[in-house]
């Protein structure tokens, strides 16, 4: 389910990606429904700049996308799978082990069509 960003989603956002201003995710045209999907699948010129980009986020940053992601309203589903192992590792140091395993769960069970 699309979600409208609020400021904190903006200011994640314009961490991760500080040369984008725009609201439209690049080359889809529709406005931003996740914050981690677009900078990996679009604005990150590959793995290690995606790693770079992600590394710039607090642990509170951490903790407010994991429950995003947790709850339903960031998906991941699209994103390479090495892309995801980086976003659990940041989840697991920030938040705990526990909600790294659940976020590599959901994002297993999306990829293959149960969710």
């Amino acid at each position: 389910m699309a979600r409208t960003f609020d400021e904190k989603d903006f200011a994640i956002l314009r961490k991760l990606a500080p040369e984008y201003s725009g609201v439209l995710c690049p080359e889809s045209g529709h406005e931003f429904h996740s914050i981690l999907p677009p900078v990996s699948n679009h604005i990150a010129e590959d793995e290690e700049d995606f790693a770079e980009r992600v590394a710039r986020l607090s642990g509170e940053d951490w903790e407010y996308l994991a429950g995003q992601i947790l709850a339903g309203r960031e998906d991941l589903g699209c994103m390479p799978e090495e892309d995801i192992e980086t976003v659990a590792a940041h989840i697991r140091e920030a938040v705990s082990e526990e909600a790294a395993e659940r976020v590599l769960k959901l994002y297993r069970l999306s990829g293959c069509g149960v969710l």
